[in-house]
């Protein structure tokens, strides 16, 4: 099908500034792999690609639901092979770029999901559980079930941790050995770096982002979302910046308040994130540094196109 460039690192190492400067260089368009720039309306929490971005280099796989639309990894399967099919017919480059490894992992490693059969009433005995005795009482179970799966993931993320108890409970078999059985090799046209910066200088760049968020009107953008009838409880409603900010738009505690703790979980995430990219097959990581962007930016294309020259060497 030819190359696909692959570029992954934590939340404010400078990925969508590289892809789209990437993309006008090589002619290639975006696909977003962000589990939040999915939804519609949620744009400046999300820190979506601005509009003056996205008409001088195509953007895909953003803007694909309303906040309460369930949307899974499987969906975005669907979705990027579509797209990905589609830039191929036109020999167009793709460039996946983003955050969430998952979505990356699963359209570059063909990574197939266990699907048992739906089970509503499993689900609703798993989601009573957790309202009833907490998040952590249902993630202590998995970890007694399936400890592997409970190590990958984060005790907050009620989300996988129902799913995994859930695919444990109705197939007998763990989530984590289900996982590893189908999970597959990267292919050879798969171009994958990563970006790294110095943690004092990462947690600088994000604590200035949610800075720049508050500013753009992220507090009005959570409010308006509220007012249209969205529930606080929707899974779109517990990205990072939405559910720190309910609390202020509800009176309950205060933007700084909300703030500092926004910045405090954007640190932690991007920790996970790079924790969840080491372990991925990732080929360069390029170290970033303020100032030095331009000299970082030429490295990372001669590499690409080097490994370009090569892949296409193999499929001609």
């Amino acid at each position: 099908m030819g190359p696909l460039i692959v570029l992954v690192g934590p939340t404010a190492v400078g990925k969508t500034e590289l892809a789209v400067n990437l993309a006008l260089h090589f002619g290639a368009q975006i696909i977003s792999a962000d589990s939040m720039q999915i939804y519609q309306g949620m744009d400046i929490g999300t820190a979506k690609p601005s509009l003056e971005e996205r008409k001088g280099v195509p953007h895909h796989l953003i803007d694909l639901v309303p906040p309460d639309q369930p949307f899974t990894v499987v969906d975005y399967q669907n979705h990027y092979h579509q797209v990905r099919s589609h830039l191929a017919a036109a020999e167009v480059l793709p460039l996946l770029t983003g955050g969430t490894g998952l979505y990356i992992r699963a359209v570059t490693q063909d990574f197939i999901f266990p699907a048992p059969p739906p089970n509503p009433q499993l689900r609703a005995e798993l989601k009573q559980e957790a309202e009833v005795y907490g998040r952590e009482a249902v993630y202590r179970r998995l970890q007694e079930l399936d400890p592997e799966a409970a190590q990958k993931i984060h005790p907050n993320d009620l989300k996988r941790t129902l799913r995994a108890l859930e695919v444990t409970l109705a197939t007998g078999r763990p989530f984590s050995a289900q996982q590893q059985a189908k999970r597959r090799t990267l292919p050879p046209d798969v171009i994958y770096l990563g970006l790294r910066r110095e943690r004092a200088e990462l947690y600088d760049r994000i604590n200035r982002r949610v800075d720049r968020m508050i500013a753009a009107g992220l507090v009005e953008e959570v409010a308006s979302l509220l007012a249209q009838g969205y529930s606080p409880d929707l899974q779109a409603m517990q990205g990072l910046g939405y559910k720190e900010l309910i609390p202020v738009v509800q009176g309950r505690i205060s933007l700084t308040e909300a703030v500092d703790l926004l910045k405090k979980r954007t640190r932690h995430y991007a920790k996970r994130q790079e924790t969840w990219f080491r372990r991925e097959p990732v080929e360069r990581w390029f170290l970033l540094r303020t100032g030095e962007e331009e000299k970082s930016y030429q490295k990372i294309l001669e590499f690409i196109e080097g490994r370009i020259k090569r892949v296409s060497n193999k499929l001609s």
